[in-house]
Parts: C-alpha cells; sequence; structure tokens
C-alpha cells in the first residue's frame, strides 16, 4: 500500500478491502465496482457515438471477472452517509431495495456494439432520474484532457459532476469516496466542484494515471464557484 496527498485528495495504491476500515466516515460514496461480466479486459469498444474513441489497447487483468464480496460491500456502507454504486444491476444480491435509481442513457441510437445505458443503485430517496446530454461529444460529453480514455470502463466526467452536484445536490457531499478509482474521473470531478476525494485504486497503473489527472485538476484550481452564503432573517424569540 502506498498514500499520495495531492491537495484535498488523498490516494492510496492497494486493495480497498485493506484500505477502507482505516479510512474516516465520509458524506457519499460514488464508485463503479467490477461487474464480474469480463468487458473490456483486452481492448478498448471503439464503437458508439460515445463510445472509445482512440482504438487504445488494454492489457488483459482479471479485475471485471467477478463482482466485490457482500462482506466488502457491507465495508462499504459503512464508509458513508450516500451512496451512488453504478452497475447496481448486476449487485441485486449485495445491496439493499431503493427506489432512488440513476440511468445513464448514452444516446448511442442502439449502436450494436455498445450499450445504450448504464444503471447506479442509490440510497437517496428519490424518484429514477436520467442523466443524459444531446449531441454528445460537442458538448462536452466526454472527458477533456487526453487521458479520457484511459479505463476500459472510463464514466466522463460531466456525468460525475452531475452526480455530484445535481443528483446529490441536497446532501451537498463535502468529502467523496471512490474505493474502486480507476482513471479517477470522481475524483477529478470532486475537486473541480471544490469537495475533498479519498481514492482507492490496487492496479498501478491506473493509480498513476488519476494521480496525474487529480493533480493537473487541482493545479487548475476550482472551476465551478460555490454557492454564496444565504442570510435568512428569523424570528428573534
Amino acid at each position: 500500500m502506498s498514500k499520495v496527498i495531492i491537495g484535498d485528495a488523498t490516494l492510496y495504491l492497494g486493495d480497498c478491502m485493506d484500505i477502507l476500515p482505516t479510512l474516516p466516515k465520509v458524506d457519499a460514496v460514488i464508485t463503479d465496482p467490477p461487474y464480474g461480466i469480463g468487458v473490456g479486459l483486452e481492448k478498448n469498444n471503439k464503437g458508439g457515438k460515445y463510445g472509445k474513441q482512440t482504438g487504445e489497447l488494454h492489457e488483459s487483468i482479471d479485475w471485471d471477472s467477478e463482482t466485490p464480496s457482500g462482506d466488502l460491500f457491507d465495508l462499504i456502507f459503512s464508509r458513508g452517509d450516500y451512496f451512488v454504486i453504478w452497475g447496481g444491476n448486476y449487485f441485486a444480491d449485495k445491496i439493499p431495495a431503493a427506489r432512488g435509481w440513476i440511468v445513464w442513457d448514452k444516446m448511442n441510437d442502439n449502436f450494436h456494439s455498445t450499450s445504450d445505458g448504464e444503471i447506479a443503485w442509490t440510497n437517496v430517496d428519490s424518484r429514477l432520474r436520467f442523466f443524459r446530454r444531446p449531441h454528445g461529444l460537442d458538448k462536452g460529453f466526454a472527458c477533456k484532457d487526453h487521458f479520457a480514455n484511459s479505463h476500459p470502463t472510463q464514466k466522463p466526467l460531466p456525468l460525475m459532476h452531475w452526480c455530484i452536484s445535481e443528483f446529490l445536490k441536497k446532501p451537498n457531499p463535502q468529502t467523496i469516496l471512490d474505493p474502486f478509482m480507476g482513471s479517477g474521473t470522481t475524483g477529478v470531478a470532486a475537486i473541480q466542484l471544490g469537495r475533498s476525494f479519498i481514492g482507492i485504486e490496487r492496479e498501478e497503473r491506473y493509480f498513476q494515471i488519476a494521480c496525474k489527472r487529480i493533480e493537473q485538476a487541482v493545479a487548475q484550481g476550482q472551476l465551478f464557484a460555490p454557492e454564496p452564503m444565504k442570510h435568512v432573517q428569523g424570528d428573534l424569540i
């Protein structure tokens, strides 16, 4: 295990099963665990309007060969108050029933080589919500740095912005944890939104990419100013 601190981000290289018990409780856990479906192990999916664009090859690794254990989910649930867990439909036997699901509509127009969307389980008491971006790439749908396709299941940066600042707007989490950090997209969004971030990644290649991306985000500063404090006149008695 190694630990790197970059601004308000603390990043761990290691197994989240070992690291999570050592961490303080956070406001929100936003993460994308392995789905156990073996997708993206050997090469990027180059198809689809919002699919991987570079055609980069990824080394064959077994991180998506099985889902996290029930014990690991219990540990994750002990570390936060609010949760957004992508691929929640693959973990039905390990997470409780809920109604506040998120659907990411990729707007792929039924392109045959990639899914039309992905689903996230949350514990937010909300109606089901959709995230979609018309016209996709030209509207900033994809990550805009040169690390955009660094991970075979990398989520777009605007999706992570939306999860933090819009879907979780009412609890307004100030500390975000991602125990399956990958290439660090959740961390980049958290830093750009002025939040503190804790990330864990066991694959050194992706950990190093996450460090570079988050270091870049810290250097660029907060992209979105926080809402001004509102003063409310209350009763004196």
